[in-house]
């Protein structure tokens, strides 16, 4: 259904002025610095803001730049993002980094396709990277920029996909200044989850997240810093330390077959490789 002018302006003043009363304050939205701008976007992906929070200023300290990152051997940059969860995006930064130092001469590239041909980098995150960092215009659609559109225009429908929410998203869209307008929404969205019912649960997307005691994720996490702590080791020796991480769920009958898997997934990934019966950290 389209927008009428009135209902644009109506729409975009309330957002604005909830965020001119109650925008939030972070790190990264005080510069426009392209690489801790992406820098941000790939922490932020299924991490809470306060576990970012406490994680920046120290990674920022000690990769400021991409040819910082793309020189940083695995281990160091493990153990600097430990604390963040889901190691394949460190990888996928470090990965980015090499790529925008051997490519595109150490600066984060301007358009959605060469930002989408990095690793770990896809349409949300070129998308974030262009409005917050080069103030370009574009559809942004994270989690709380989705509250706000199914709150407000998709009330009666459940599973409804982002690509009816784009539309609205376009039609309101400031194109003067998509930084602050982003920025405003996804503040908007956060505001209103905590005041209504989710309104993301009628979303096409929409996934409670499965617990990490127990599961294949914290194995293959068990599995990276004792590698990075303790440097390469022969399986047997392996499988004892990450069962020590893992603590009681390594009595799970499946823990051999979660590690044997959570291996075979890190060596594909590019973490860890194999040499002589001996597994360590691929730098």
């Amino acid at each position: 259904m389209p927008l009428s002018e009135a209902q644009i302006t109506e729409f975009r003043s309330g957002v604005l002025r909830h965020f001119s009363e109650e925008g939030r304050d972070f790190p990264w939205r005080r510069t426009r610095d392209p690489w801790l701008i992406l820098t941000s976007e790939i922490m932020l992906q299924q991490t809470r803001i306060e576990t970012v929070l406490a994680r920046w200023d120290s990674w920022i300290s000690a990769y400021p730049t991409p040819a910082a990152l793309s020189a940083a051997p695995l281990s160091e940059v493990l153990a600097c993002w430990k604390g963040l969860g889901y190691n394949r995006r460190a990888l996928a930064l470090r990965n980015a980094a090499v790529r925008i130092v051997r490519d595109h001469g150490g600066a984060v590239p301007e358009s959605e396709e060469d930002l989408r041909s990095l690793p770990g980098v896809g349409a949300y995150t070129a998308r974030a990277v262009r409005a917050f960092a080069f103030g370009l215009p574009g559809i942004v659609i994270e989690t709380n920029i989705r509250a706000v559109f199914l709150f407000y225009f998709f009330q009666d429908r459940d599973g409804v996909p982002d690509r009816d929410l784009e539309p609205y998203v376009d039609a309101v869209l400031d194109r003067d200044d998509p930084r602050t307008w982003y920025y405003a929404l996804m503040d908007y969205g956060a505001a209103l989850k905590k005041r209504e019912p989710n309104p993301s649960r009628r979303s096409a997307s929409y996934a409670r997240q499965s617990p990490f005691e127990g599961s294949r994720r914290q194995v293959r996490s068990a599995v990276l810093h004792t590698l990075s702590a303790r440097g390469p080791l022969a399986q047997a020796d392996l499988r004892e330390a990450a069962a020590e991480r893992v603590g009681p769920y390594a009595r799970d009958p499946e823990f051999d077959g979660r590690l044997a898997r959570a291996i075979k997934e890190l060596e594909s990934e590019g973490f860890v490789e194999e040499k002589d019966g001996v597994l360590g950290l691929k730098d």
